[in-house]
């Protein structure tokens, strides 16, 4: 991606970049097609490699629309173009993050092409279903894990899936490290790259983190540490070792395909239900919550940038907590209650007369 000294260069260039778009569209008169094939084009070289392939399959959805002249686009085409993704059996999740695609290619034909949306944009509606049930979250309880892993017993993959579980990476995050990211001094791994396959997934791209706040550096519980330096002296034996081999696969990093067949036919071993690779670092989320960690420091040990993502995410496992904190006050009120009580006058005189008595 090239980088511009400043901003009058950069705007110099957007403007020529704009000119050369022009050449495509004499009289305004686009297509839909042209218009996020535009769009596709001016993304390449801006957008990470997963994201593009996201473009790329959301594209699809748009050829609904492929011979409508863009500045035609009327209401009555996104209704009809709503009603044909209606049918596609998809969540409502999926159908609004295609509906927001279209939105997003709709303000770069706006930017760009100085096209007006303004009658039909504020009328368009997303996609909603009251009757639909929301998708339990998949994750296992400590215990489901632990009977898991007693499953494996390669070293590799045990290191691997204990990797995912307590230190909450994402699956990318996992295949990406190296053996230079562990500190075997300090006992903490650095997360700092992504690792995703390409499109026939014979070749993979170590991309940066998925967001700034991605990279971090956690510390590794006991038993994983002494789980990684067996791994790493069985990995030093080969005579052509190096410190940027991959962890999970030395000179290649394990397939993806690799990990999750190896990960199904350990559930059925073990018994476990099934859950997805990501599925981990939603269980590594539970774990700590219900063991009492700190919202922050649980955003902070996921990597999210904000700690609102971890709330939208994990709210119904604060349910516990929210419980815990209603106890804390029926206590406190159960406390008082009992001081009133012990401060009652009719008490103190009760009192007074029986040690009268006594004398």
């Amino acid at each position: 991606m090239k980088k511009f000294l400043n901003k009058k260069e950069a705007q110099e260039a957007e403007k020529v970049f704009a000119l050369e778009f022009d050449k495509y569209r004499p009289d305004n008169n686009m297509t839909f097609k042209e218009l996020y094939l535009a769009f596709y084009e001016y993304q390449k070289d801006k957008v990470k490699e997963t994201t593009l392939n996201t473009y790329k399959d959301r594209m699809r959805y748009m050829a609904l629309l492929d011979n409508i002249k863009v500045k035609d686009f009327s209401l009555q085409h996104f209704e009809m173009w709503r009603k044909k993704i209606l049918e596609y059996p998809l969540s409502n999740r999926t159908r609004n993050y295609i509906y927001k695609f279209l939105k997003t290619i709709m303000n770069f034909g706006t930017k760009w092409y100085g096209l007006n949306f303004n009658e039909i944009y504020p009328k368009m509606t997303n996609f909603t279903d009251p009757n639909e049930i929301k998708k339990e979250m998949e994750f296992w309880t400590y215990d489901e894990f632990s009977k898991f892993i007693a499953k494996e017993d390669n070293l590799t993959f045990k290191c691997l899936f204990k990797t995912l579980y307590f230190c909450g990476l994402r699956k990318g995050e996992a295949r990406a490290l190296n053996w230079n990211d562990i500190n075997f001094t300090n006992n903490t791994i650095r997360i700092n790259k992504g690792l995703n396959d390409n499109v026939n997934r014979k070749k993979y791209t170590i991309t940066s983190p998925k967001t700034l706040t991605s990279n971090r550096t956690l510390p590794i519980p006991k038993e994983l540490v002494n789980d990684l330096k067996e791994l790493k002296e069985n990995a030093m034996s080969y005579t052509n070792f190096q410190e940027d081999w991959f962890i999970f696969g030395n000179a290649t990093p394990l397939g993806d395909d690799v990990i999750r067949r190896r990960k199904n036919n350990k559930c059925k071993e073990a018994g476990v239900k099934v859950i997805r690779i990501h599925d981990f670092r939603h269980s590594c989320a539970s774990l700590l919550i219900n063991n009492g960690a700190d919202i922050t420091l649980v955003a902070k040990y996921l990597g999210h940038s904000k700690i609102d993502e971890t709330l939208n995410t994990y709210s119904h496992m604060f349910k516990n907590k929210l419980d815990n904190i209603i106890g804390l006050i029926d206590k406190l009120n159960d406390t008082r209650e009992q001081n009133i009580e012990c401060n009652n006058p009719n008490d103190y005189k009760n009192n007074k007369d029986d040690f009268e008595m006594s004398l």
